[in-house]
């Protein structure tokens, strides 16, 4: 038995390794969100007599999230791996489920939410996360024929095509972006040859250029983006007060609690515009705390992703290298947003934004990366161990 397929088995039965950086960099943007959500809540809550509602879910979820890292960080990558195929079933019947009348959920005449418990679930969430794990197996299980042929290197991307069609159909198309984004981004890190790679980047411009003009709705953001002063008080209403709640903030920002945009101005404060609050009330200053703690987190899980590669563990490093892409680029799509650099989409601020949905995958992906992390480290000390005999 070789010692990487050793320290796999044996590494449910030693003890966790942790890594402090990870943990404490995710709880700090986790307590960062909670007061931001509270701040930018508090005067919408309320209106229907619990000031802190929205508090007290965030931090449920909060609690729920963390448990179930918890639990997800017990399980073997290994699991992940084989189960490949039927977590791709899963993902693609969840984003065909929110679409099918009766059993989708619409809310801001977009169906992209599972009623569970009486809760919404976005399903979308969920299934970015399955078939990005499906397609780090599919690296690992078709490595050559991806690196060297085009058909190799065609099939996962009409895998994540689909999805993204299904996104889009929603419509989401924000989430979409993202899922090919990052599919294409671990694709990359896979090896996949630099032409095959430049090729699908301009066709997959092409293609969302396409799509972005294809609705009257998207062009209308578009154009509203490209200037949204031109009509303030309607298609640029939610740009024009985001970008005056920055502006306010200045260096130091107004103070916690202190913004007026919050107040009933911005649309969305405490969702996908909670960045444009935060900038309000804690300025510059707080901008860059918290770019630099986003910069942070998806950094180190890419340091984590290359510590499996070197230890030899390719769908583990595949893995922690699709949640450090797929963090940041969705981190800095929703800050674009919120500064006008980016045309508006439904995108929350990972750990930062009010959403259930978002917070519970988002925890459980990082405890898949706090399991790889431990997994490496379990490889290395067997193969010293083994190297000192």
């Amino acid at each position: 038995m070789s010692a990487n397929a050793a320290s796999l088995r044996g590494s449910t039965r030693t003890r966790l390794t942790l890594d402090p950086t990870m943990i404490g960099l995710t709880a700090a943007l986790l307590l960062l969100g909670l007061v931001m959500v509270t701040s930018a809540s508090v005067t919408l809550a309320a209106r229907d007599g619990d000031p802190f509602f929205f508090l007290e879910r965030q931090l449920l979820f909060s609690l729920v999230g963390v448990g179930c890292a918890a639990i997800v960080m017990r399980i073997p990558t290994t699991t992940w791996e084989r189960l490949g195929h039927p977590l791709l079933v899963v993902s693609l019947v969840l984003l065909v489920m929110v679409l099918v009348p009766g059993v989708g959920h619409q809310v801001n005449g977009s169906r992209r939410w599972l009623r569970l418990a009486g809760l919404n679930f976005q399903a979308s969430e969920a299934a970015r996360v399955l078939l990005l794990i499906y397609l780090c197996s599919y690296l690992v299980r078709r490595e050559e024929e991806v690196r060297q042929s085009w058909m190799g290197f065609l099939k996962p991307i009409l895998v994540l095509g689909v999805a993204a069609l299904l996104l889009l159909v929603e419509p989401d198309f924000g989430s979409g972006v993202v899922l090919l984004a990052t599919g294409i981004g671990v694709m990359f890190l896979a090896g996949v040859k630099l032409r095959h790679f430049l090729a699908l980047c301009a066709a997959g411009a092409v293609v969302l250029g396409a799509v972005a003009v294809s609705s009257a709705y998207r062009v209308k953001r578009l154009t509203a983006f490209l200037d949204p002063w031109a009509d303030p008080f309607n298609t640029g209403f939610q740009l024009t007060q985001s970008l005056i709640a920055i502006g306010r903030g200045e260096w130091f920002g107004v103070g916690l609690g202190a913004s007026i945009q919050k107040l009933f101005y911005l649309p969305e404060a405490h969702t996908d515009f909670v960045f444009a609050v935060l900038a309000e009330e804690l300025g510059f200053v707080g901008i860059a705390v918290v770019v630099l703690l986003v910069l942070a987190l998806a950094y180190r899980a890419l340091m984590i992703a290359r510590a499996a590669a070197e230890a030899g563990l390719k769908f583990q490093s595949y893995l922690a290298a699709a949640f450090g892409i797929w963090f940041g680029l969705q981190a800095f799509i929703n800050m674009g947003v919120n500064m006008g650099l980016l045309p508006t989409k439904g995108l929350t601020l990972p750990l930062l934004s009010y959403g259930r949905s978002s917070l519970l995958v988002t925890l459980g992906w990082i405890g898949i990366v706090l399991r790889v992390h431990h997994e490496t480290a379990n490889t290395k000390s067997v193969a010293l161990r083994s190297a000192a005999r």
